[in-house]
């Protein structure tokens, strides 16, 4: 099978000018996140800056706003109006659910999280198929919804094809990233404790390292 270059998206940025920065090594997608109670929270106020920091450094790179069961009165707070392409979400949301904010939000991307338990778990992606635009695979942890650096077991996804594009989350650092795409060929990986200091503060040296780790062709 011929290689090409999946993805990369580096999640938990907090601080506009690193979110450049990242933007600037060569990142596909920054994701910010909006759950509170998160140790990478971004306040509503200041994602826009950090958006607006993202796109002048790199124009194509996405900006993600991660919501976990976003109410109906957070719908402004989705729009693109707040610099973002993509609205992903990472909560309990259903595919009635995905499918009303997908009508709600019809100039943003939707891509729907799910943290896996089991091999099981994987068959819920048939119900996610035509309402979102993407599935992000991550581990299931008690502690968190994301950003656990848990890995998914790789055997699970040997023949793992949703019939759409999908992201690999879950432990993905410079250490652990050839491994997954020596086994598995997902459209992009989704990177966060693995590649930071401290919580939403990212080491740019370990980014760098993982972009190097990627295919070219």
């Amino acid at each position: 099978m011929t290689l090409t270059r999946p993805l990369l998206k580096i999640c938990g940025l907090r601080d506009p000018d690193q979110a450049a920065a990242v933007a600037a090594l060569g990142a596909d997608a920054i994701g910010v996140i909006a759950v509170v109670g998160s140790p990478r929270f971004v306040a509503p106020g200041a994602r826009p800056e950090l958006f607006a920091a993202v796109h002048r450094a790199a124009p194509a790179c996405l900006g993600v706003l991660v919501v976990a069961n976003p109410p109906n009165s957070a719908l402004p707070e989705l729009g693109p109006g707040q610099g973002h392409q993509v609205v992903q979400l990472h909560g309990d949301e259903s595919p009635q659910r995905c499918a009303e904010l997908r009508h709600w939000l019809p100039h943003s991307s939707l891509w729907k999280a799910l943290r896996i338990r089991s091999r099981d778990d994987l068959q819920r992606v048939d119900a996610y198929r035509g309402v979102v635009d993407a599935i992000l695979l991550d581990a299931w942890a008690a502690s968190q919804l994301g950003g656990t650096g848990q890995r998914l077991p790789l055997d699970w996804l040997a023949d793992f094809d949703p019939g759409l594009p999908w992201w690999l989350a879950g432990g993905i650092t410079p250490e652990t990233a050839p491994e997954a795409l020596e086994m598995l060929r997902p459209h992009g990986l989704d990177a966060s404790s693995g590649v930071e200091h401290s919580p939403g503060r990212k080491d740019l040296d370990r980014v760098a390292a993982l972009i190097a780790t990627l295919p070219t062709a």
